[in-house]
């Protein structure tokens, strides 16, 4: 394992924001892990497991070892009439394992297809679109555990699994994940009414969609709403849609009927951050390099070379703004660095 210093990590986030890692390695084997943090605690530095770089934002510089994570591979478990069980490796590309899955027919995560990322960063953020989230189908989840300095096993229920979080991301730098185990169906229940998924199908007229035409759907939408971070960095959805009670929903409906939102429970509902933006007058609004993209409210761009003081500082802006319209805390979704 080769540890390097002082390496440049803008073509290592979506968002391009320039930052230097004092320490850098990459990480292939699962016995790497453990070499690289006894580096750590021998030279008395944090550590930073860095994936696609695709849900942070760097605001300073990282004094510590970056442990950028590739550790690859897909690997067939379990296979019976009806289902399959994989194991893949934490460092392969999310998108690239749709794929395959769409490839094989077999479905469960096929709504989740074009989302950036890696394989180990999807349970971290319980990654979610389209009706469909990733708790859905992981059965267990190999990490290492740097409290206990042991690998470890964490079935599903033990994740603590719920919208946009998990054990991994409560307790941050926790666990190191090294693979992920899913179970697809062959037979898979497919998600169409979720968004607009419903009509993309009907303009093609496709009346019995497959897994592979449900994919091809979402991916179609999302290049269609959401920028691609190689043309205009981003890092997606940078806010969570909020939860409010029954009563803020209902006040808020009465002075605005078009509100987007939908119910959770008999007492919340879930409403849409995107609108709550554009209802503040932050779509497709710009403060000197960073801004408010056109088409989607939700996602927060870096028009050139911004730094990601810059954007964090328009990212807390949206934030009182909402706030101060709707008396809503909006909370961010991108991990800050």
């Amino acid at each position: 394992m080769l540890i390097q210093e002082n390496i440049q990590l803008s073509t290592l986030n979506s968002f391009g924001c320039k930052a230097t890692a004092s320490y850098f390695c990459t990480i292939k084997r699962k016995d790497e892990i453990n070499e690289a943090l006894s580096w750590c605690t021998h030279q008395e530095k944090p550590f930073l497991i860095l994936g696609g770089g695709s849900n942070l934002l760097f605001t300073k510089d990282f004094d510590g070892l970056v442990i950028k994570m590739e550790i690859k591979g897909i690997q067939l478990l379990k296979e019976t009439p009806s289902d399959v069980t994989i194991s893949v490796g934490a460092g392969e590309n999310w998108h690239l394992l749709v794929k395959y899955c769409v490839q094989k027919a077999w479905g469960g995560i096929e709504n989740l297809s074009l989302i950036p990322g890696t394989v180990g960063a999807a349970p971290i953020q319980n990654i979610g679109a389209y009706g469909v989230e990733a708790k859905d189908t992981i059965q267990q989840i190999t990490a290492f555990d740097t409290y206990t300095k042991q690998w470890v096993t964490l079935k599903n229920d033990t994740c603590q699994f719920s919208y946009r979080n998990s054990i991994f991301k409560r307790e941050k730098n926790r666990y190191i994940i090294s693979e992920v185990q899913f179970l697809l169906q062959k037979q898979p229940t497919l998600h169409t009414d979720y968004g607009a998924i419903r009509e993309v199908l009907h303009q093609k007229q496709i009346k019995q969609a497959s897994i592979e035409d449900i994919s091809n759907a979402i991916i179609e939408i999302r290049r269609e709403k959401l920028p691609d971070p190689a043309m205009l960095g981003n890092a997606g959805s940078f806010f969570k849609n909020p939860t409010v009670t029954l009563e803020t929903f209902n006040l808020i409906k009465h002075d605005h009927p078009a509100l987007v939102a939908f119910p959770i429970s008999d007492s919340e509902y879930k409403i849409a951050a995107g609108w709550l933006i554009e209802q503040a007058g932050w779509k497709g609004k710009k403060q000197g390099s960073v801004g408010c993209y056109e088409k989607q409210a939700l996602v927060i761009v870096n028009y050139d070379h911004a730094t990601g003081m810059e954007i964090y500082n328009f990212s807390e802006a949206i934030i009182q703004s909402v706030n101060n319209k709707f008396g809503i805390q909006l909370e961010r979704e991108v991990n800050i660095i």
